[in-house]
């Protein structure tokens, strides 16, 4: 089966409703849009996509039929759309046209100054075949990033299996996408299945390949709601989905395995990774850590290529981070006894860290915004009530917070991707939230974040804090603010720092001037003269489970 180009009336026509959504969001991005966002669904006062280009905000209502024209409530539910969502441009788009009452309409609007465009199934065939077949691209590819798919290319052809290890903000979705690109070119007519745990990261992931991707190369989406209208290109789907594809006999020629470290011995990826055994298949991760300790490198093989968060920094690819752990929680009689005792990570934190006060960490994270340039804020918190009552908090605390908002799991997706596009057009200053940003959620704006949690997961951390690491212009660097409440952050804080320090002292290393030196302060440096001294294997302790109990060194000489 072959599929149809993308803007094209048979290939509109067999989309049905959400076809229209999928192509047109595909097809703004060809035309130089940013920040685009589906908000269809329950909420979306009249719109169904909102983009920004030129600094305007655009908002979309798609109205798909498979014979009649268009009636004049999608422009009335289009011009709601453009006054809740503040919108310069309203452009109504159809697989068919507009009927007479439907003009009628829209011709009154603009007697009054408020004109909505008309995108039809002719002007949609027109900008299909006359739009640029590659997305424009403000960043071409970084040396490492070629060097990596280079390598990537190499391991398949050599031995049909890959693995690229790279930190949250490097691009490893960018890699991923550069070498489908060269594959599809090389192999004219295959199929490439890229597979993830999440929905949502799923989704996020078929937009990033629409980057790399000629306009005549169909991408389809496989999940619980959405169903291939090919077979051909690129299918991206949830495991469980995929599972059930080539359990039916579809096979691809390429697999990409996102998030590798959700691969475990057993389970649903491997048994897509069994069945699909045939197909050359690599996996890309930022963090290949599991905690049942299986080693992915038997899947994959060993590292193709790699690069670590410090490496990042010290190369100038990621953003320099001016990083404070505030120590100043600690309880004193609990150091001075601690090797005595020999406590378990549990009994430490517990006994270690005295709570912090709400009001203590509004005042810290005040300083640090009247000291930040343009500052965009997330803040992570302990659970969706302390998110909610954090936001709420910030509001009256401060005029600059009053749009802060709050973002988590109990969100539907469309109050998600509104509060998403608000904050990166500044009209939200600060988020505050749970899990929401550990996987998949693009946010380079970000220039200060706070921890307010406690993480026992290495690869949380890694990738919370990766999530404000990613270049930006006009970034100057990120500032952390770590209200540290266990002694495992405390040693992943110290890796990085020791990291950083050897890295710049390393002969071999050229820092990439005029980027900033990053640097990992404690706010009391007696207590991280301390730590330091306590926490001698930190790449250890930062992994290290509950019940481990730790032999300190004498802490003599702690008044």
């Amino acid at each position: 089966m072959s599929d149809p180009a993308l803007l094209s009336p048979e290939g509109l026509l067999a989309g049905g409703p959400r076809g229209l959504t999928h192509s047109l969001e595909r097809t703004l991005w060809h035309l130089g849009f940013t920040d685009v966002r589906v908000v269809d669904g329950a909420g979306d006062h009249g719109a169904d996509l909102i983009a920004v280009r030129n600094r305007e905000q655009w908002v979309f209502q798609c109205k798909w039929s498979s014979r009649g024209s268009i009636d004049r409530a999608g422009v009335d539910d289009l011009e709601r759309a453009r006054t809740r969502y503040g919108a310069d441009r309203a452009v109504i788009v159809t697989n068919t046209g507009l009927n007479r009452n439907a003009e009628l309409r829209r011709s009154a609007l603009e007697s009054i100054g408020l004109k909505i465009d008309v995108w039809d199934g002719p002007m949609l065939n027109a900008i299909g075949e006359n739009m640029p077949s590659r997305i424009p691209r403000a960043f071409g590819l970084r040396g490492y990033q070629i060097e990596a798919a280079d390598k990537i290319m190499s391991d398949l052809a050599d031995k049909n299996r890959a693995l690229l290890i790279l930190a949250t903000g490097l691009g490893k979705t960018v890699v991923g996408g550069e070498v489908i690109r060269r594959f599809v070119q090389e192999n004219p007519g295959s199929r490439v299945l890229v597979a993830a745990h999440m929905k949502d990261l799923v989704e996020q992931l078929e937009r990033a390949l629409w980057r790399h991707l000629d306009k005549s190369v169909p991408t389809h989406l496989l999940t619980g709601d959405y169903k291939p209208t090919g077979e051909e290109g690129v299918v991206v789907g949830t495991v469980e989905s995929v599972l059930a594809f080539v359990r039916g006999g579809w096979r691809p020629d390429l697999v990409m395995i996102d998030e590798t470290h959700h691969v475990g011995e057993n389970g649903r990826f491997a048994e897509l990774l069994d069945i699909c055994e045939d197909a050359a298949q690599f996996g890309v991760t930022a963090t290949p850590w599991r905690g049942d300790k299986f080693d992915i490198t038997s899947r994959f093989g060993s590292a193709t290529f790699k690069m670590s968060i410090a490496e990042g920094m010290a190369e100038g690819h990621l953003s320099a981070v001016d990083y404070r752990l505030f120590v100043d929680n600690l309880d004193w009689e609990v150091v001075r006894s601690a090797s005595e005792y020999g406590y378990s990570l549990k009994e430490l934190n517990r006994a270690l860290f005295l709570p912090q006060r709400d009001e203590v960490i509004v005042d810290r994270f005040q300083e640090a915004w009247r000291e930040t340039r343009d500052p965009r804020a997330i803040l992570f918190c302990q659970t969706i009530e302390h998110a909610e009552r954090m936001a709420k908090t910030l509001a009256g605390a401060d005029q600059a917070w009053r749009g802060a908002a709050f973002l988590h799991s109990g969100m539907n997706r469309q109050q998600r991707q509104v509060l998403l596009n608000g904050f990166r057009l500044g009209r939200v200053p600060v988020i505050t939230c749970v899990d929401v940003f550990n996987e998949g959620v693009d946010v380079p704006d970000v220039n200060l974040i706070g921890f307010l949690r406690v993480t026992h997961s290495r690869r949380i951390f890694v990738q919370q804090l990766g999530r404000g690491l990613r270049l930006s212009p006009g970034k100057a660097s990120l500032r952390v603010l770590d209200f540290v409440t266990d002694i495992r952050r405390v040693a992943a804080a110290l890796d990085l720092k020791r990291n950083l320090e050897r890295l710049s002292e390393d002969e071999l290393e050229v820092l990439r001037l005029p980027h900033p030196a990053s640097r990992v302060e404690f706010d009391d440096a007696t207590a991280g003269t301390l730590l330091d001294h306590w926490i001698k294997d930190a790449a250890s302790l930062e992994t290290a489970a509950d019940e481990v109990r730790l032999q300190f060194p004498e802490a003599g000489g702690v008044d």
